[in-house]
């Protein structure tokens, strides 16, 4: 048994489901073989009002103690996420998402490579939608020296999976607004600034899909993004010129192509065909 004490860190907003929000706290507070030192949960602005009582109710009966961040407004994840860090008492802290599953072993398994010295642990991911127990397939993880290769591509992390040391975060300055892709800008920025990194290929979490997964990942405020992840990736020297130009191409283009061939594609190169 581990004497290492974590935090969760779980943001909620208007547009998460209460049933979702109490399968996610519990799955990653009583369900867990190691079970986390403290919940620290940041509501970002005004929820509905099954969400809030939801909060309450939660808060109240957790078997851990629950620190609340309640933002006046929706700020966006990244400033939510900045908050609830500032509200942890410890220096490791896991993420949940409010939608998502954790699995029973995930935290002791990431806290034990924590203990070994790793800065950041993210796992595998399985997606599914509706009914958690009906599991899809996994996603593709990388592990070991090819996280730093993946990382001039694509996202080495699946965001609700990690686990990492809150002063090697700030070290690299913190989560930064950057849209939708404000782990992905972290994760290059830990990795540059010599963060030592490893994922648990394993699926520790189920990770929710709905019907407009795909079509949320294209469009033009998702192209906005990319590109200003793409040129401040540049600018760090963490991609090549001629990463840069193909990152703008293949990424790029990927925002702007049909669901449907956004979701073929993303399906084929990124989860696993078992």
């Amino acid at each position: 048994m581990t004497d290492t004490r974590f935090s969760l860190l779980l943001p909620v907003y208007d547009g998460d489901r209460a049933a979702h929000l109490r399968a996610a706290f519990v799955s990653s507070v009583q369900d867990q073989t190691t079970p986390p030192s403290e919940v620290v949960l940041v509501r970002d602005g005004p929820v509905h009002d099954e969400l809030a009582a939801e909060l309450d109710r939660l808060a109240r009966e957790s078997p851990v103690s629950v620190t609340r961040v309640d933002l006046p407004d929706n700020s966006g994840l990244a400033i939510a996420l900045t908050r609830g860090l500032e509200a942890c008492s410890h220096d490791v802290v896991a993420r949940m998402d409010a939608d998502d599953v954790s699995f029973p072993e995930r935290f002791a398994r990431q806290l034990a490579m924590i203990e070994r010295g790793y800065d950041l642990v993210g796992t595998g991911l399985v997606e599914f939608e509706g009914d958690a127990q009906s599991l899809g397939r996994a996603r593709v993880t990388p592990q070991g020296a090819d996280i730093a290769r993946a990382a001039r591509f694509r996202s080495p992390f699946h965001h609700p999976t990690v686990m990492f040391r809150r002063e090697a975060v700030q070290r690299a300055a913190g989560y930064q607004a950057m849209g939708p892709m404000e782990d992905y800008w972290l994760w290059a920025r830990m990795i540059s600034s010599g963060a030592h990194v490893e994922n648990i290929v394993e699926p520790l979490v189920a990770y929710r899909v709905d019907a407009g997964a795909y079509r949320r990942r294209g469009g033009w405020e998702q192209l906005r993004a990319e590109l200003a992840l793409q040129r401040h990736m540049r600018r760090i020297g963490f991609t090549s010129r001629r990463q840069y130009v193909r990152n703008l191409v293949v990424r790029g283009g990927y925002r702007l192509v049909p669901t449907l061939v956004r979701r073929t594609a993303y399906r084929r190169t990124f989860l696993s065909s078992g």
